[in-house]
């Protein structure tokens, strides 16, 4: 069975961002083929769902995986971080086997 963890501090952020916006059901999360590494994170927001998306809820926020998208992020946390100025989403994921210099894309 595929996992994927939502910290508390992301589920925080995914559900004030959808109540500024005042719609949403949550996070849709991807990966495309991107960057000098091969693949990259793709943040939407969720307004309606597919049928075979799945979805991950933990701490009261929602994330939606496509299919095609769930080996890459299996086994992922997703967590909100500050680096100083700087908050954003991060991806602990265990599937990564390098990255680049930028920290734009990622291999698996």
């Amino acid at each position: 069975m595929a996992t994927l963890n939502i910290t508390p501090a992301a589920a925080q952020q995914i559900r004030h961002v959808l109540d500024e916006r005042g719609q949403g059901l949550g996070l849709r999360v991807s990966v495309k083929p991107s960057g000098c590494s091969g693949y990259s994170y793709v943040l939407d927001f969720a307004d309606d769902v597919s049928d075979d998306e799945i979805r991950f809820e933990e701490h009261g926020a929602s994330v939606y995986i496509a299919p095609d998208a769930l080996e890459i992020l299996n086994g992922s946390e997703v967590d909100y971080v500050s680096e100083g100025l700087n908050r954003f989403f991060r991806f602990n994921n265990p599937n990564v086997k390098d990255e680049c210099g930028c920290g734009e894309s990622f291999t698996v």
